[in-house]
């Protein structure tokens, strides 16, 4: 245990000189930083190529672990209620902070265009309720649809426990070996870490420019500010009264997961990274793990939450409009209903704005004013999002070692 601390403790000292130099490197070489993309972009595809293989092999074996239906509803419910439960503090948090600072003041739209609204299809719930279920489970597995893997994973695995004992057994040592090499590879991928920190960092940073970033300073540092509140004081005060742990040295153990958030700008890429971190130095069970991550991958979103919620209040303010109260809880509420329909990829979170600002009636066009700055404020909120499954996941276990105990 300590010998795998030490090992994660190092690793995270090189990402951390590996964003100093990428940051460096993007401010005083941008031409070169723009040409080695590459780097960072098979860093991020050796990670996306484990996703799908893990998400699938860990959920099922995670469900015939479990041993029974009544036991996978408990699990289940658990984990569900307290990632609403931190979207809606994340939520919260964020509507508390805009009605502090109020940043942003009226401006025309006239000349502001943003091309992606309009190949956006208007929300439907009931679409979104479909877009769950696979239609061709191969498709989904091939082209990486991971609510649909999960839903397909958790009947084929539910489905499995009416088979004989024999015939689980047999399931379970396939996919628990497929699992184990999947994380193993993992492993060997984290190896590569700072070196595709400092690729992505330095390409972020010379593509975005300095001058960009510090037009909109009082935006990001509301942005950032509520997402360091949250993970800072909100997240461990959560894991501190429904886990009964220390949530600073525990997030500190597992602090290299966020880092990687951070890095990719990806929760699905992570989660190869978190899977083996909390296992090995956050002494959560593999069982847990194996169904909460995933799960949280998918569904889990309050940096994304908060990050909608500033942005959609700093539009209004842009716009000039001016939300009542009762608009900004509808705002909440409507945010953390949808924040399970924004798919664990970058950006994704923008189409997600298109959809709100239409169904409260802003112009989408001011959404051309901050898009600049997404890529550097999706590292963060994915960090975000990635340490709200670290808490949850934990709290998830503490949960089922005093069940085992009883």
């Amino acid at each position: 245990m300590i010998a795998k601390v030490k090992k994660y403790a190092t690793t995270n000292s090189l990402v951390l000189l590996g964003i100093g130099l990428g940051i460096l490197f993007g401010i005083y070489l941008p031409e070169l930083a723009l040409q080695q993309k590459v780097i960072g972009s098979a860093f991020i595809a050796f990670l996306k190529m484990l996703v799908v293989p893990l998400v699938f092999a860990s959920i099922y074996t995670a469900i015939l672990g479990l041993g029974s239906l009544e036991h996978l509803k408990t699990i289940g419910g658990r984990t569900i209620g307290l990632y609403v439960l931190t979207t809606a503090l994340a939520v919260f948090l964020a509507i508390v902070a805009m009605n502090i600072f109020s940043i942003g003041v009226p401006v025309s739209s006239e000349g502001l265009e943003f091309e992606k609204a309009a190949t956006i299809a208007p929300f439907s719930f009931q679409a979104m309720i479909l877009s769950f279920i696979p239609t061709n489970v191969f498709s989904s597995l091939a082209n990486g649809k991971m609510m649909q893997i999960i839903v397909f994973a958790i009947l084929f695995g539910v489905a499995s426990l009416y088979l004989k004992k024999s015939e689980q057994e047999s399931m379970n040592q396939f996919f628990t070996a497929v699992s184990n090499v999947m994380l193993k590879m993992a492993e060997w991928v984290i190896l590569m870490t700072p070196i595709g920190v400092f690729s992505l960092i330095s390409y972020v940073i010379a593509e975005q420019g300095v001058d960009v970033i510090l037009g909109l300073w009082s935006y990001i540092l509301v942005v950032v500010g509520v997402i360091l509140i949250h993970g800072l004081v909100t997240l461990p005060a959560v894991l501190a009264f429904f886990g009964r742990v220390n949530p600073y040295t525990y997030l500190s153990d597992v602090r290299e997961a966020p880092i990687m958030a951070f890095s990719t700008a990806s929760s699905a890429a992570t989660l190869p990274v978190s899977m083996r971190v909390v296992e090995e130095v956050g002494e959560v069970d593999p069982k847990t793990a194996s169904f909460v991550l995933p799960l949280g991958a998918t569904v889990s979103m309050d940096g994304t939450a908060a990050y909608l919620t500033i942005a959609v209040l700093y539009i209004a303010n842009l716009a000039g409009v001016d939300l009542s109260f009762g608009d900004q809880v509808l705002l909440g509420v409507t945010v953390v209903a949808l924040s399970v329909g924004v798919a664990a990829l970058p950006s994704a979170s923008l189409v997600m704005m298109v959809v709100i600002l239409n169904q409260i009636g802003l112009p989408v066009e001011y959404i051309a004013l901050i898009v600049a700055v997404d890529r550097i404020l999706d590292m963060c909120r994915t960090s975000l999002n990635v340490t709200s499954d670290l808490v949850v996941t934990k709290i998830v276990d503490q949960y089922e070692k005093k069940r085992a105990r009883t």
